[in-house]
């Protein structure tokens, strides 16, 4: 891209098309798009081509993710692919993005968050019912050890299974079949599907606390495009920004991953920011949960100038206060350290050497 770029208004006059990296499923699509359409509006001149390819994550359909004991399980080809300089970004959901990313890659923009609670879809035969009210021993689908974990504590009256495949896939076994009474997914792929219409029950922290960035897009691209970078930092979203640095800054601390069940609550309100963070035994009979927060309003009115150096938690963001970027990373290091103190490392290295041997 040429340095005549200029975020402020607009007038972006380019010397090449941009190449924007995504997964192959339609939910990938679908928010990949939804990136493309706010950067056309911000750049009307500039060309952008999809690039569509297929992920380990997307190969392996008959192993629940946790088994596999990958990372990058739906980023490593992208990321493959923006190294060898074949697309100059990539859209990711924030929640597949491990919290350390390899060396000369940054994550550019995190989008405002969709709900990013986890939502029930029952079999039809149980529409009306809730996770309470199903029978006894209903068989609930899912491939989350986080999920499972706390549902498991809420609800002990239900079973649990894995399901894999992309939404599509899952809903049609749901459906199609009578294996499960209700499967449980991310509200925001439902909504964003249009499939809104099948979500029965959203759950609330009290039931159901979500993955670390569940609901948010990020932008990966290139630490060393700096005019790229600056292109994309515009989409930006402050809150959703200080949340998912403070959530990642505690999953990282805690080594967590998705072969552990580690779940998060944020919120940013009066310029402060709330962060819960739980670990999980696999069977939820043991855990540790607490709550803490900061102030993440910014004293320092200049915002830093591009540095690719500077990333908290993978995440490179110039245009929002360095000091407020700080404190919610601090804040999930300090609450990590909480439970940590508390004997959060026991629970997660046994849940880790049972998911092992499952």
């Amino acid at each position: 891209m040429s340095g005549e770029a200029s975020v402020k208004d607009g007038n972006c006059k380019v010397s090449r098309v941009i190449r924007i990296g995504t997964r192959k499923s339609q939910l990938a699509r679908i928010q990949t798009d939804s990136v493309v359409d706010k950067l056309k509006e911000l750049y009307p001149d500039v060309g952008l081509e999809i690039v569509a390819m297929s992920t380990i994550g997307d190969k392996i359909l008959d192993t629940a993710l946790s088994k596999i004991g990958e990372k990058s399980l739906f980023t490593k080809e992208l990321e493959n692919a923006l190294e060898r300089n074949e697309v100059d970004l990539v859209v990711h959901s924030l929640k597949d993005l491990p919290t350390t990313l390899p060396p000369g890659f940054t994550v550019g923009a995190v989008l405002k968050r969709e709900n990013p609670h986890d939502a029930v879809v029952l079999h039809p035969k149980n529409m009306g019912k809730t996770l309470e009210t199903l029978p006894e021993n209903s068989v609930i689908g899912t491939s989350s050890l986080r999920r499972a974990a706390q549902l498991k504590k809420n609800f002990p009256h239900l079973e649990f299974k894995d399901i894999r495949g992309n939404l599509n896939t899952r809903l049609k076994k749901l459906d199609e079949k009578d294996d499960f009474a209700a499967i449980i997914l991310a509200a925001a792929g439902l909504r964003r599907m249009g499939w809104e219409n099948r979500i029965s029950q959203i759950l609330g922290p009290e039931d159901c606390m979500y993955a670390v960035g569940q609901g948010a897009l990020a932008v990966e691209v290139r630490a060393r495009d700096a005019d790229i970078l600056e292109m994309v930092s515009v989409l930006h979203h402050p809150d959703t920004v200080l949340r998912c640095i403070a959530e990642r800054a505690f999953l990282r601390r805690l080594e967590g991953g998705c072969s552990v069940p580690v779940a998060v609550n944020t919120e940013v309100k009066d310029s402060q920011l709330y962060l819960t963070g739980a670990v999980y035994s696999l069977d939820g009979s043991d855990s540790l949960k607490e709550t803490m927060q900061t102030s993440v309003a910014a004293a320092d009115t200049a915002v830093e100038e591009v540095d690719e150096l500077v990333q908290r938690v993978g995440v490179t963001a110039n245009n929002i206060s360095g000091e407020s970027q700080d404190k919610a990373e601090r804040l999930g290091v300090d609450l990590a350290d909480l439970l940590l103190s508390k004997g959060a490392k026991e629970i997660l290295t046994v849940a880790r050497q049972s998911n092992d041997a499952r």
